[in-house]
């Protein structure tokens, strides 16, 4: 079974999401900042990474940089998920390792979108 870690400072979203996500065939672990995603990563690497930009103690930003670098850390799908919208801010997500970008807040069905764009689902 696929493993999707989601890593979000607000309880309320994560579970969100994984209420969005629940009818697909994933495992889900969840994080609340980036530190404690990366414990979780170092543990088992998830397939798919849901993640938030502002978070305490090391930011979704931060945490991709690191991820990235991880042995095995190029293989997750990841997905900002984040309030920030500027051009500028998709633009480093993405520069930073980042498969695509979801906007707070989100519907179900963007969620879903973006997972078919991935060809996860």
């Amino acid at each position: 079974m696929n493993q999707c870690l989601v890593v979000d400072d607000s309880r309320t979203i994560r579970r969100a999401i994984i209420a969005t996500m629940k009818d697909l065939s994933f495992e889900f672990q969840e994080a609340g900042d980036g530190l404690e995603a990366i414990e979780k990563c170092k543990s088992r690497m998830p397939y798919l990474i849901i993640l938030d930009w502002n978070m305490p103690n090391m930011t979704g930003i931060e945490f991709l940089r690191n991820l990235r670098r991880m042995s095995g850390g190029e293989k997750p799908k990841v997905i900002l998920c984040t309030t920030e919208t500027g051009l500028n801010f998709i633009q480093e997500a993405l520069k930073c390792g980042a498969d695509e970008y979801i906007m707070k807040p989100f519907t179900n069905e963007i969620i879903k979108e973006k997972l078919k764009l991935l060809r996860i689902i």
